[in-house]
C-alpha cells in the first residue's frame, strides 16, 4: 500500500491512498462469500447459486460494500502507521477505482497542541445578587400594569390574591426569589464568560476548521429556529442568517477553543467524567473554586 501525506495547513492533513489489485480482490472475495450466503436467484436454493450469476446481478452492490469496508480499514492503518491523531471523521474523496488496485483521499483536522498556563486562581468580578425593595415594587407594579388595572389602584391582599397569593406579603416573598434566581443565573453566565475570556486569552493553540464548521452548522440551524418561532418569515430567515454569519462563526470559534481549553486542563488534573456527567461543566467547576472572586464595585 502506497500513502502520501500533505501538510495543508497547521493542522489540517491529506493522505493519499493507494490500495493495490490484490488486496481489493482479497476483500471483494470475502463481500461476494457473504452475499452468496444470502442471496436468492431462480432456480437455487439460497446460498447455492454460482459465483458468476451472483457477479452479474449484484457486482455494483458488492463493489460498494467492499469499498465501504476497506477505506475506514485502509484509514486506520495510516494514521496509525504517520502517527496521527485526528480530531474528527475525514472526508472522504478522490475515490477511484483502477486497474491497479483502488485510490483515495483522506482530508482531516489533527488534535492541536494545547499550551495551557494561569488557568489557577483567574481574577474574576462578581456582582451581588442582592435584590432591594424598590426592585420588588417595580416588579409588582408592572404585574399591576399588566392585568390593565388603574394605576391608583392598591397594592394590597385583594390584588395579590388576583395573581394566586394569600396576601401581598406572599407576592412580593415570590418575586424576590425570582428576581434573586434571575440575578444568580446571570451573574453565573457572566463569571464563566469571564473565566472563559481570560482562558482563551492566556492559551495557546490553532484551531481546527473541521471543529468550527461543525459547530456553525448548528449555531446557524439553531437561529434559524429561533426567529422562525418569533414569527420571522423565511426570506427574511435567510436573510438575517447570513447578515449573523460572521458572529456565529467567531462564537463557534470560541465554543470549539473553550472545548479543547478545559479538556486539556481535565487531562492535567486528571478530571474524568461518568457517563451521564459534562467533562466541561466539571472543569468549570474546579476552575470557579480555583478562582479568586472579587465583588464587583
Amino acid at each position: 500500500m502506497k500513502i502520501s501525506v500533505k501538510k495543508v495547513d497547521a493542522l489540517r492533513r491529506e493522505i493519499s491512498f493507494e490500495v493495490p489489485k490484490e488486496r481489493v480482490a482479497r476483500k471483494l472475495d470475502e463481500v461476494f462469500n457473504d452475499v452468496v450466503k444470502h442471496v436468492t436467484i431462480k432456480g437455487f436454493r439460497q446460498g447455492k447459486a454460482p459465483r458468476k450469476m451472483v457477479e452479474a446481478s449484484h457486482g455494483a452492490f458488492a463493489r460498494d460494500e467492499m469499498m465501504k469496508k476497506l477505506i475506514p480499514e485502509v484509514y486506520q492503518e495510516g494514521i496509525i502507521q504517520e502517527k496521527m491523531d485526528p480530531i474528527d471523521f475525514p472526508s472522504i474523496d478522490q475515490v477511484e477505482m483502477t486497474e491497479d488496485g483502488l485510490k483515495f483521499r483522506a482530508t482531516f483536522d489533527i488534535r492541536p497542541e494545547v499550551e495551557v498556563k494561569d488557568y489557577k486562581g483567574i481574577k474574576i468580578s462578581k456582582k451581588s445578587a442582592v435584590v432591594s425593595d424598590e426592585e420588588v415594587s417595580k416588579s409588582v407594579d408592572f404585574f399591576k400594569k399588566g392585568r390593565g388595572l388603574d394605576e391608583n389602584a392598591p397594592l394590597d391582599d385583594a390584588f395579590a390574591k388576583t395573581l394566586g397569593f394569600p396576601s401581598l406579603e406572599e407576592l412580593k416573598t415570590a418575586v424576590k426569589r425570582n428576581l434573586e434566581f434571575d440575578k444568580e443565573r446571570q451573574n453565573r453566565q457572566e463569571i464563566e464568560t469571564q473565566l472563559i475570556d481570560a482562558l482563551i486569552k492566556s492559551c495557546k493553540l490553532d484551531v481546527p476548521q473541521s471543529l468550527v464548521e461543525r459547530q456553525l452548522s448548528g449555531r446557524v440551524e439553531e437561529f434559524s429556529r429561533r426567529l422562525k418561532t418569533y414569527g420571522v418569515k423565511e426570506d427574511d430567515v435567510a436573510k438575517k442568517t447570513e447578515e449573523s454569519l460572521k458572529d456565529l462563526k467567531e462564537a463557534s470559534a470560541k465554543d470549539v477553543k473553550t472545548f479543547l481549553i478545559l479538556h486539556k486542563i481535565a487531562e492535567i488534573e486528571k478530571i474524568d467524567a461518568a457517563q451521564n456527567e459534562n467533562l466541561s461543566a466539571k472543569v468549570m467547576e474546579f476552575l470557579l473554586k480555583e478562582a479568586k472572586l472579587e465583588e464587583a464595585k
